[in-house]
């Protein structure tokens, strides 16, 4: 028997008392593993103290020993991973090699801080909002220093690009390698660096269509007040988008679409997450729906992909806050519908993937839904860094697209 492993008296019929279990040397990293992967899956929101306690096997007072709220691991966490991908980027900054190698350097980094950190970075990607104005401003630095380092290895190697359109190009790379927070599918390590590296240069090494020369926000089509429950649908949205589900109340989307009281709402919708719902079954539906006249309208598979492409980028310009409502407040809808969703989504990945194969046959499938997994985030990333603004405008983030898609 080892010193410590119990406590107790020995007598004739050995040791007696009970087993005392030393705190594991690891804890407060153990407590920021389980509390990543319990935020990644229900959201900040969506998680106590007593959930993430009884994933570690230990009492809630044991895990405030160690933090005080709910909201200093969640800001611990996410202000831990920025600075690993910061770290990861000044580790690639040392020595004196080419921009090209560099920038790959770079990447690889980025990669592998993603992979390590995967179910954080689907916060940061997502949930950061919910940080503290003051912390948000460190998350927000940490993010900035890394697309500076992207910027200034780009402008070494496109020297023609100006600070905006670089910073573009750098945003669409991190996009493409943070999208694997986005999903589930697995691939090798090896094989995920030299896929997401590739696709990462292929963005860098052709040269951009001209920037529109106007904005290109589409105008949203006027919805009538007498429409409730498409005004309600809307108005939600934008709400969400704006503050975050969880912060939104149905007397908040009563007032915005202009009812008298929020029980007029239950007259169109079941709850706030029924609307959600049927947010997210129509985004789901639009994206489903676009493929089969695609294929059917066009002499081939790459004729096919273009077109939904463009169908794509179109649909995430015109409807912005619902992209990116999707992906962040997905734990919200219930159970079912998410299952209804996921399935649609994973359909629709596939007929993507199947048509990115027909292309480029070297891929497994693996890898094509990867890349479309990538290219999907990439477009609502450069639409959430850029807005309206025409330097990233639709005819260049669908040639950035392609880019990704055909290599």
């Amino acid at each position: 028997m080892n010193v410590g492993e119990s406590r107790g008296a020995r007598g004739s019929g050995g040791v007696t008392g009970e087993v005392v279990r030393r705190r594991p040397k690891n804890r407060r990293a153990q407590i920021a593993a389980s509390s990543a992967v319990a935020f990644g899956a229900a959201g900040y929101h969506g998680v106590s103290m007593e959930d993430i306690a009884s994933g570690l096997g230990i009492s809630s007072a044991a895990l405030y020993r160690h933090y005080p709220s709910k909201y200093a691991l969640f800001r611990d966490e996410l202000l831990r991973v920025g600075q690993a991908f910061t770290a990861s980027i000044a580790a690639s900054a040392q020595g004196h090699l080419p921009a090209s190698e560099r920038l790959r350097h770079m990447l690889t980094g980025l990669i592998g801080a993603t992979v390590e950190n995967r179910a954080t970075v689907r916060l940061v990607r997502w949930e950061g909002r919910y940080l503290e104005p003051t912390d948000r401003v460190v998350l927000d630095e940490q993010q900035g220093a890394v697309l500076v380092a992207l910027d200034e290895q780009l402008a070494v190697l496109r020297p023609e690009l100006t600070s905006a359109e670089l910073r573009m190009v750098s945003t669409a790379m991190l996009g493409v390698i943070t999208s694997i927070a986005d999903h589930h599918a697995a691939l090798p390590i090896r094989t995920m660096n030299a896929l997401l590296g590739s696709a990462c240069a292929a963005l860098t090494s052709s040269e951009l269509p001209p920037a529109a020369t106007v904005s290109e926000l589409g105008a949203r089509a006027e919805i009538p007040d007498s429409f409730k429950h498409e005004l309600l649908l809307r108005k939600a949205v934008d709400l969400f988008h704006k503050r975050g589900y969880p912060n939104v109340s149905v007397e908040d989307i009563a007032s915005a679409a202009g009812l008298s009281a929020a029980s007029a709402v239950y007259r169109f919708y079941r709850g706030k997450s029924d609307i959600l719902a049927a947010a997210f079954r129509r985004a789901a539906d639009r994206v489903s729906a676009a493929i089969g006249p695609a294929v059917a309208s066009t002499p081939d598979s790459g004729a096919a992909l273009g077109m939904l492409v463009d169908q794509f980028v179109a649909d995430t310009f015109d409807e912005r806050a619902l992209a990116v409502v999707y992906y962040a407040e997905f734990g919200h809808v219930p159970a079912e519908e998410r299952a209804v969703l996921r399935n649609i989504q994973r359909l629709s990945v596939q007929e993507w993937a199947r048509l990115v194969r027909e292309v480029r046959p070297e891929l497994s499938v693996a890898e094509a839904r990867f890349l479309v997994h990538a290219a999907f985030a990439m477009v609502i990333d450069l639409g959430q860094r850029f807005g309206d603004d025409p330097i990233a405008g639709r005819e260049r983030v669908g040639f950035l697209m392609r880019r990704v898609l055909f290599g």
